[in-house]
């Protein structure tokens, strides 16, 4: 088994919606998460954040602070033990987010509609944890 991951979350919420992501790869693919992904060498966390969020919707943000983490162990041997940093971010402008890189989708979810979806593991309890849902 290889050593955990380092990973990053843009935890956006604008006029009571969430923007989500229906993430195309491990973990939990198939599943709505924020938008995140791995932190590259030579990039600040806050870096990380703004740089998927872009990547994923479209939209650029400012990294605000961090909200908490996630650890998402392995289901299966081939997956890789993740730990999430999520952060609060704020977007630039208004705008539509478009799903790109790693999503099959993007969209902005009401929060009173969030945990209808089929989430990545770990986000119901983040986001409840944190007050947003």
């Amino acid at each position: 088994m290889s050593d955990p991951g380092l990973g990053v979350g843009a935890v956006v919420v604008d006029d009571d919606r969430l923007l989500l992501v229906r993430r195309r790869n491990a973990p939990g693919p198939g599943t709505w998460s924020v938008p995140g992904g791995s932190v590259r060498g030579g990039e600040t966390l806050a870096e990380a954040v703004t740089r998927e969020l872009l990547e994923e919707t479209g939209l650029e943000g400012v990294c605000g602070p961090l909200m908490g983490l996630v650890e998402v162990l392995p289901e299966e041997p081939a997956e890789r033990h993740v730990v999430v940093l999520g952060y609060e971010v704020s977007l630039l402008g208004p705008g539509e987010p478009v799903a790109g890189d790693d999503a099959t989708a993007a969209r902005w979810v009401p929060l009173a509609d969030v945990t209808d979806l089929v989430l990545a593991p770990g986000l119901a309890e983040f986001l409840h944890d944190h007050a947003i849902i």
